[in-house]
């Protein structure tokens, strides 16, 4: 009898947090909803990824729980679907880019959105999902592989941010491919990316396992290894980045690589701040925790239930109007829409 009451008492528990996370969902969307220009999008017309990450969030929002939500919905996709240019990339063109306005960034984060929400054309994310492909560095530098912010830019250019999100769009939407017809699949190369994530792992040291944005941006600074030598530093992250872009390449939680990034994110546990960048990205960091622990499979981080304490941080960080915003505007985190858009997708993934 004892047994069985404990039993229930855990299902209730269990019950009540869901519906905890599940509220502070709604006050979020809610929030959204209301805040959508009626133009359809949100944030910046020049930059469809702040539109996409919108109707990504709200996508698996019910409308008998959120007014609003699918009509909110409708207008994001068809405002980020008029954003589509000849090329197939999802941006708004900008002088002194090559003609690209971050038009990798941007088209990732849309066809992921687009292809979530279920009701865009696949003939736009075919076409996408070309124009990735297209971006992908090649030859034989430590760039190879790799996506930077624009397909063209002034300088050879690739990091672990935009390379992550493109191989998620790619992996995510890989089943449009049945709909090409009379042409070759397109896709990647993933052995090639995966090199790129691999070279920008940090082998020994304090950061082993980790991971950095690049191998010429100092984002979290400089460290010096046992060999004496200098290195970027791995932080939080790209750390979680790595993880899942190694997940789309179809590495398992028994790879070496996979398992030195997940007791590196081990180590340097935290939902207080990004690892090595204080309240910089944080969240961003949550998103990408997020999705590389779910894709990974992870349930704990050590003792560490990912899902709990995650998603009882972001509760806690939630404002009175329902939106959450960082006080820290680098990466553009003071923007409401961006940062309730974040969390929102983390939340769901934490249920």
């Amino acid at each position: 009898m004892k047994k069985v009451l404990l039993l229930l008492i855990a299902s209730l528990a269990a019950v009540s947090f869901c519906v905890t996370i599940d509220e502070s969902i709604a006050r979020g969307a809610k929030f959204l909803v209301a805040s959508q220009s009626s133009e359809g999008f949100w944030s910046d017309k020049q930059m469809p990824a702040l539109t996409a990450l919108p109707v990504w969030a709200l996508t698996n929002v019910p409308e008998d729980r959120v007014s609003g939500v699918t009509n909110a919905i409708k207008k994001g996709v068809m405002y980020v679907l008029s954003t589509q240019r000849s090329d197939g990339g999802f941006y708004v063109p900008k002088p002194g880019r090559g003609g690209s306005g971050l038009g990798n960034y941007n088209t990732s984060v849309c066809l992921s959105a687009l292809f979530e929400s279920k009701i865009s054309p696949a003939a736009p994310l075919l076409k996408a999902r070309e124009y990735i492909a297209s971006s992908q560095l090649t030859g034989d530098d430590t760039m190879a592989g790799g996506f930077g912010y624009d397909k063209i830019s002034r300088r050879r250019y690739a990091d672990l941010s935009n390379t992550s999100y493109a191989l998620d769009a790619m992996r995510r939407t890989e089943s449009l491919e049945e709909f090409r017809v009379g042409a070759k699949r397109v896709d990647v190369n993933w052995d090639k990316a995966l090199s790129f994530v691999d070279n920008l792992m940090k082998k020994d040291g304090p950061d082993a396992g980790g991971a950095a944005y690049n191998d010429r941006t100092p984002q979290a600074g400089m460290v010096t290894n046992a060999k004496n030598r200098v290195h970027l530093r791995a932080y939080g992250s790209m750390t979680y980045a790595a993880v899942l872009s190694m997940c789309h390449a179809k590495l398992d939680r028994g790879d070496p690589r996979v398992r030195d990034s997940l007791e590196y994110c081990r180590r340097n546990w935290s939902v207080n701040e990004n690892p090595g960048m204080g309240n910089q990205g944080l969240y961003y960091f949550y998103d990408i925790m997020a999705r590389a622990l779910s894709a990974s499979g992870v349930e704990k981080i050590g003792e560490h239930e990912w899902k709990k304490e995650l998603s009882a941080k972001l509760i806690s960080l939630q404002k009175p109007d329902g939106s959450w915003f960082n006080d820290n505007n680098r990466f553009w985190e003071s923007d409401p829409v961006l940062c309730t858009s974040f969390a929102i997708l983390v939340l769901q993934l934490c249920k």
